[in-house]
């Protein structure tokens, strides 16, 4: 709704290595954003100085969805990714026009903002504009790299198998029960 409301959102890492995804409003020139407009959505704390993701797109359905990785280091040593009560190494779904920053979709799987998890760093997604479906591309440990794929229309809690899994590849054991391959 940028037309109507002047809002954009940004997702950065902060000066202490933290991720902070962030709606600004445009200032009265329509190419500058008024840098006091910032209001702050989710501020995460990462464990370690990598696997931060970092990606944002507008889904079919008007949420905002969100890319974050499983907080760094090497294997995922804090077990992120697949813990659903934790927002590393998950797609975040987020209804930025309503709420106070936001809302969580009634829909969402697990009553908090995740919408798939078991990923290892997802640096892009995107939307297909033809058929709404979703594209995911995540970075792989060392070996394999993967692009995940969800339907349009699938329902959230889809479990991509990272940390168990890199790729369609066992990496620390086998794939947790119901999890797509790439």
């Amino acid at each position: 709704n940028y037309k109507q409301n002047g809002w954009f959102f940004a997702n950065y890492t902060d000066n202490n290595g933290n991720t902070v995804i962030a709606r600004f409003q445009v200032s009265s020139d329509p190419n500058i954003a008024d840098p006091a407009s910032e209001v702050d959505l989710l501020h995460v704390d990462q464990p370690y100085a990598n696997h931060n993701g970092g990606v944002l797109a507008f889904g079919p359905d008007g949420y905002l969805y969100a890319g974050l990785g499983d907080g760094g280091s090497q294997g995922d040593p804090n077990g992120n990714a697949q813990n659903t009560n934790v927002l590393l190494g998950k797609i975040l779904r987020l209804d930025v026009n309503n709420g106070d920053p936001y809302s969580i979709p009634s829909d969402n799987p697990f009553g908090n903002e995740v919408w798939a998890y078991g990923l290892r760093n997802p640096w892009r997604v995107s939307f297909d504009k033809l058929t709404g479906d979703l594209y995911i591309a995540d970075v792989g440990q060392g070996t394999w790299e993967e692009v995940d794929f969800l339907t349009a229309g699938s329902p959230g809690g889809t479990n991509f198998g990272w940390n168990l899994r890199e790729g369609a590849h066992e990496y620390k054991g086998a794939a947790p029960a119901g999890a797509v391959d790439p």
